[in-house]
């Protein structure tokens, strides 16, 4: 499997988050608390893409998750070795399919496991999970393992299709949400009536949405000066909140 150039590259936005970074399970995490009263045996997971926990775009994105009443625990499961933020300046190089190698289920999976039986462990009895583009295969592999009680994936990479989506059409409880869009080689727009027609008999609950205009990535580093990317980044986040009041 692999990443495309999609998958790092963007626009990196602007604003000072306001959630922190502490050790759950012994694995760096930025941590986005609700103000006030919430649900505390419940988290969402925030699982990123290959820019990490650093990235302020992400970091801002759990803000707002924790603004609308989530807890939200995003895992360093990188081991500190994330695709620099710089790289998103223009003209910058990446060698993504080095750094792949690199940050294989073997490298990346202890780490999360790390965190989800360390929350349990402090109390925590449901899970939901967003992820981005490299996160949202551990979307789908928390779900086939029962973990989620409700699963949003956005842009998802690594999935291959039709196994992963015939399997968690066959052998998931676990409500999914799909924000797609129009120009993704990860999840391509051929696909996506496919993917729904594995899901007409879905009970849990299936959703996708489709974003016109935007590009793989949208969801968290699309360039926000473009009216129809700022619409599909704005709206894929709304799709994700109302998913989690109905699901979670």
């Amino acid at each position: 499997m692999s990443l495309c150039k999609d998958c790092i590259s963007g626009v990196s936005h602007e604003g000072t988050p306001t959630g922190k970074i502490e050790q759950i399970g012994r694995v760096e995490c930025y941590i986005a608390t609700p103000i006030g009263e919430y649900a505390n045996n419940k988290v969402i997971l925030f699982l990123p893409d290959a820019f990490g926990i650093t990235l302020p775009n992400a970091q801002l994105l759990a803000d707002d998750f924790a603004r609308n009443g989530f807890k939200i625990v995003m895992p360093d499961y990188f081991n500190n070795d994330p695709v620099p933020a710089d790289f998103l300046e223009p003209g910058r190089t990446f060698d993504i399919a080095k750094w792949l190698a690199n940050h294989s289920a073997a490298d990346t999976r202890p780490a999360l496991d790390r965190v989800i039986a360390a929350l349990k462990e402090s109390g925590i009895t449901e899970f939901g999970a967003t992820g981005y583009c490299f996160g949202g295969r551990y979307v789908f592999d928390l779900a086939f393992e029962g973990v989620l009680k409700a699963a949003v994936v956005s842009h998802p990479s690594l999935l291959k299709f039709p196994d992963d989506f015939e399997r968690y059409a066959t052998a998931v409880e676990a409500p999914l949400l799909i924000n797609s869009c129009t120009f993704d080689e990860m999840f391509p727009k051929e696909i996506h009536d496919k993917t729904d027609e594995l899901f007409v008999k879905f009970s849990p609950g299936y959703k996708r949405e489709y974003w016109e205009g935007c590009t793989h990535g949208f969801a968290v580093r699309g360039d926000l000066s473009n009216p129809q990317v700022k619409a599909g980044k704005e709206g894929a986040f709304k799709a994700a909140v109302q998913w989690f009041l109905s699901h979670l």
